[in-house]
């Protein structure tokens, strides 16, 4: 945490256990093929805003009532299984039935949706059958760390047969899918691939799966999902993009985040880079270790985005996993041997993948960060979780607040920040940033000009609108902005006194 004053303290990140939640993943025999239903979820929503996912959702109070009040919920996953038939009521306006499903009835449908608790007495009248029979758990996943609430989602599946006996899905009145579509996994995995559609990493991962498992069966999707269902769960990949991998590791980074994104980026079947592969503990170790092993391209080099301390890996480890070059900026060169000084806008051929390397002061010297048509990746520019600092010293505000406009103008697909998830709508959290920090900085310049001339009281007054701020970060990001101020001849210090160059 080099980017933290000295002195400040936080307490230990803790977390509960992870939320249950449920997803279905809906097959049918197509045309040519099997077919998988996914729904667009809309941009209002906060998690994976404008990706394409399986219904589904939280298991709620609800849901475990129902689980009393239905005998025939009985079994594995009872609660999931009661979430699922609820959220696909509310999302899709069906009901399984067998090895099919119906279409509810509108009244029923619009009362669902405008209260949840609608389903359990609305079922218990037999308005709509409440049929487990079919539905087989396919999986457990447990969210990765980015963030202090993980989720534990059980996969769910139901082939509901002939497409042509599958009803018509009518997403009026809810909000949460703006389009859906029956496709088969081979077309959508090509169309992510090609960074045409954004996919929920999990749903990449179990399309994958399913692709293979159904060349193996002969395109039985029954005989498919009985094999997967079948597997003792392992280690599975995050794929945030084509070519990009994440694997989080344990750091002491500024909270809420207490993970470092490492990333293998490049050819899935070729040369790739590992980013950030900050390991300090045999257990960081191991996981990197595993990643490589399981991908399928080769490692040319390790990068390190810049040379905070939660960014490098203890070197002597990482050897033991990686023995290849270090490319870096040549201030990251300070702190680490770099075999290759990377400078700004030259490009990384990495097997059937180009990265151009873009140069980002602000956050610290010879910051870097890759970009390609998958997306971003943009180490502590941006952040999924939390906030980013610039320190007094090493890093500038002028250049940060202009780097950002910099990366905007990139338009990038995706951003793939070193803390916290990806980065579903680039350009909506660039604008927040930029005119968070914007705004700020005039009005740190304001405050000055208001008189206040000691920096506790300048923070105070600036900080106002963000009574919870920690005094100390508040005065020492207050600084940042009024020594940038002060390189742009709008400032002076005096004795430890601020005030106005006047014109």
């Amino acid at each position: 945490m080099d980017e933290v004053p000295e002195g400040v303290k936080f307490a230990p990140q803790t977390r509960g256990a992870p939320r249950p939640t449920a997803t279905m993943t809906l097959t049918r025999d197509g045309p040519h093929g099997v077919e998988v239903l996914l729904g667009l979820r809309s941009v209002t929503m906060r998690a994976f805003p404008n990706y394409w996912a399986f219904p589904g959702g939280g298991v709620s109070s609800v849901d475990r009532k129902a689980v009393e009040a239905h005998p025939s919920l009985a079994g594995q996953e009872a609660a999931a299984v009661a979430c699922i038939m609820r959220e696909m009521s509310e999302e899709l306006g069906l009901a399984a039935k067998g090895a099919s499903v119906v279409a509810l009835e509108e009244v029923d449908r619009e009362a669902i949706v405008e209260d949840k608790a609608q389903w359990l007495p609305r079922s218990l009248e037999g308005n709509f059958p409440v049929d487990r029979e079919r539905i087989r758990v396919l999986s457990h996943r447990i969210t990765p760390p980015f963030g202090p609430v993980q989720f534990d989602n059980a996969f769910l599946h139901l082939h509901v047969g002939h497409w042509a006996d599958v009803p018509l899905i009518d997403l009026e009145p809810q909000t949460e899918f703006t389009e859906v579509m029956w496709a088969q996994p081979n077309d959508i995995l090509d169309r992510w691939k090609a960074h045409e559609i954004k996919v929920a990493p999990p749903v990449v991962t179990l399309l994958m799966e399913i692709e293979r498992t159904l060349e193996r069966f002969d395109g039985d999707m029954e005989k498919a999902a009985e094999d997967i269902a079948q597997r003792l769960p392992g280690r599975r990949s995050i794929l945030f993009a084509h070519g990009v991998e994440v694997l989080p590791i344990k750091t002491a980074t500024l909270p809420p985040a207490d993970h470092t994104n490492c990333y293998l980026v490049g050819d899935p079947e070729g040369d790739y880079v590992l980013v950030d592969p900050a390991i300090r503990t045999l257990e960081d170790k191991k996981a990197v270790e595993t990643a490589v092993k399981r991908h399928n391209g080769t490692p040319v080099a390790v990068i390190f985005t810049h040379s905070h301390n939660d960014h490098l890996a203890d070197m002597n480890l990482l050897r033991e996993v990686v023995n290849v070059p270090v490319w870096a900026s040549e201030h990251t060169s300070k702190s680490v041997r770099v075999d290759r000084v990377l400078t700004d806008g030259e490009t990384l051929t990495l097997g059937a993948q180009t990265w151009r390397v873009v140069m980002t002061s602000g956050h610290h010297p010879g910051h870097v960060c890759l970009f390609s048509e998958a997306g971003l990746v943009s180490g502590d520019m941006l952040a999924g979780i939390g906030t980013i600092l610039i320190p007094p010293h090493s890093g500038e505000m002028n250049d940060y607040i202009e780097q950002l406009k910099r990366l905007k103008a990139l338009k990038p697909h995706l951003v793939f920040p070193s803390h916290g998830p990806v980065v579903a709508i680039p350009e909506r959290l660039i604008d927040h940033y930029i005119t968070h920090r914007s705004a700020r900085h005039q009005r740190v310049l304001e405050s000055v000009r208001k008189g206040l001339s000691d920096l506790e009281l300048i923070a105070a007054d600036a900080y106002a609108d963000t009574p919870n701020a920690h005094p100390v970060l508040a005065a020492d990001q207050t600084l940042s902005h009024l020594l940038a101020h002060e390189r742009r001849g709008l400032v002076r210090r005096t004795g430890g006194q601020w005030s106005v160059i006047e014109e």
